[in-house]
């Protein structure tokens, strides 16, 4: 028998609290998002949580996932 792996790529949006912690959220994921001290904590978790919403919900369908452009800063004067 022959099984075939699939591997796909989720970009997630990482952020650094005021406390240290590393939060991470995985857009194309609604509601899949972790956190950690460490950034290689955070890496972990990431991957634990992906495949824990994917077990529970299966693949996002390839029609609604989004194409991931990239992170820009916007500058706004404050009044």
């Amino acid at each position: 028998m022959n099984h075939h792996t699939l591997t796909m790529k989720y970009y997630c949006l990482i952020e650094k609290d005021e406390d240290g912690y590393y939060y991470a959220s995985i857009p194309t994921l609604p509601g899949c998002f972790t956190q950690a001290k460490t950034y290689e904590e955070l890496i972990e978790r990431l991957h634990e949580a992906i495949s824990l919403y994917l077990d529970l919900n299966g693949p996002p369908d390839p029609d609604e996932i989004r194409e991931f452009v990239g992170v820009g800063a916007v500058e706004v004067n404050s009044t």
